[in-house]
């Protein structure tokens, strides 16, 4: 039960940033915050970094979405790796989060635009910086023996 509330809560704070996000802005509009962040509003249509934007229907994002949350599910319950579990958790969260908003706005919202000097990172939100930390603690716990092992 204590991990419904967590992932309850993680996704809340996601979703009420890009809700934020998405009545405070125009859409590309953007604040600059210092010399290598700005919160911008930009609505993705496609996967990571705009892939597939505009090829395909958001309805079937959300379908594969689905499927892939599930199989890191199945991985989850599988594994023997107390680090590996907590990573799988995480990455679900990051992978609810996006489905939800892509199933309530038919795109997923990003906002966080980081950047040096003229190179800018393709913009994100909450929820893909918690996959990020799930896929950085599932390489870690690779490495790392279990007691079962």
């Amino acid at each position: 039960m204590n991990n419904f509330f967590i992932l309850a809560f993680f996704v809340f704070c996601d979703l009420i940033t890009k809700f934020i996000i998405k009545n405070s802005f125009l859409i590309n509009e953007s604040k600059h915050l210092n010399s290598f962040l700005d919160i911008v509003y930009i609505q993705n249509y496609g996967v990571s970094f705009g892939f597939l934007s505009g090829i395909v229907s958001y309805w079937i994002l959300v379908i594969v979405g689905l499927l892939v949350t599930s199989l890191i599910y199945y991985l989850m319950i599988r594994s023997y790796k107390r680090l590996e579990k907590l990573a799988y958790f995480i990455i679900i969260i990051g992978a609810l989060a996006n489905i939800i908003d892509r199933f309530i706005n038919s795109y997923v919202v990003d906002f966080i635009s980081l950047h040096y000097g003229d190179f800018y990172w393709p913009a994100f939100n909450l929820a893909d910086i918690y996959i990020t930390i799930g896929i950085i603690m599932l390489i870690i716990s690779f490495f790392i023996k279990s007691e079962e092992q």
